[in-house]
């Protein structure tokens, strides 16, 4: 990997850091689906005029199939799911939790490109397991049922950007579709999912300034500009290796709860950030076979 490449990752890594902040003030106040909703809008206006303004090839009709999965996996369903779990969970555990996804990416590589689950990777996946178990039982947070729900949820967004990071590696630039393209015909279509459902996600107050700011900076920073640079990244060096930006997030994500929400920092949080990103490192750090067949 380029040190461009690099520090584009850790780049990545600070501002999608930042959006489990912006969620903690947004969607208490506008709600989950209606903050999930303007942020998709918002981003897929933004990223639909940039491609216009490269004169990137959209090409609608023959790619509207995978704009639209891609819409579903990378967008729907993540941004709602981790806007509810905002409601329930500190930034820093929905983080942690959001770290996850080089593991699910790894199965799903597995699965669908064809990589070998060695020795390495498997010990990868059990271990990051454990760092889940972590940070959920180690007793920061109360293990109710709207708890373990939050929780659910992360791991369910967290599945859905590694099953979006496959399809985007299956139908990349040179071959298929333009990256840049692939960003803003999947956040487009994922807001046309979600517009729908305005109607019966109104709050029963106007958002704060703060609130709305957020949303904008979500859709802008989170969204916009990082699936701008993020997708083209997975074409250039692959999903898993693509997906070692969720390492630094939970770092991020810590700070910024810290000096901005000024949330704790708990052991639980840091024993189990710290085994998952060990997990993540044995995967990410295991060799990359193209043979199908499995141990």
């Amino acid at each position: 990997m380029s040190f461009a490449d690099l520090a584009k990752l850790v780049f990545l890594s600070a501002i999608w850091g930042g959006s489990f902040i912006f969620l903690r003030i947004a969607a208490p106040e506008a709600g989950p689906l209606l903050t999930a909703t303007l942020r998709t809008t918002l981003a897929g206006l933004a990223l639909v005029a940039f491609a216009t303004a490269t004169r990137v090839k959209m090409d609608w009709r023959a790619n509207l199939k995978p704009f639209a999965v891609v819409g579903l996996f990378a967008v729907v369903i993540p941004f709602s799911c981790f806007a509810f779990a905002a409601l329930h969970l500190p930034a820093s555990h929905s983080a942690v939790l959001n770290a996850t996804a080089p593991l699910f990416g790894a199965v799903f590589s597995m699965i669908w490109l064809s990589e070998r689950l060695t020795l390495q990777k498997l010990a990868g996946l059990l271990l990051g397991i454990a760092g889940v178990a972590v940070l959920v039982g180690a007793g920061s947070v109360a293990l109710t049922p709207v708890m373990l729900a939050a929780v659910g949820a992360c791991l369910v967004a967290a599945a859905g950007y590694a099953l979006s990071s496959i399809i985007v590696k299956k139908t990349g630039h040179p071959d298929g579709i333009h990256p840049i393209a692939m960003a803003a015909g999947s956040m487009a279509l994922g807001s046309v999912v979600m517009l729908p459902t305005v109607p019966f996600s109104l709050p029963a107050a106007v958002p704060s300034f703060a609130a709305l700011a957020s949303i904008l900076a979500m859709a802008l920073l989170s969204s916009g500009l990082a699936q701008a640079l993020f997708i083209p990244l997975i074409v250039k060096v692959g999903p898993t290796r693509a997906m070692s930006v969720s390492f630094l997030i939970p770092l991020f994500s810590m700070l910024w709860a810290f000096l901005f929400l000024q949330e704790p920092i708990g052991m639980s949080t840091l024993v189990g950030g710290g085994v998952v990103l060990m997990a993540m490192g044995l995967v990410l750090g295991a060799p990359r076979g193209k043979s199908a067949k499995g141990l």
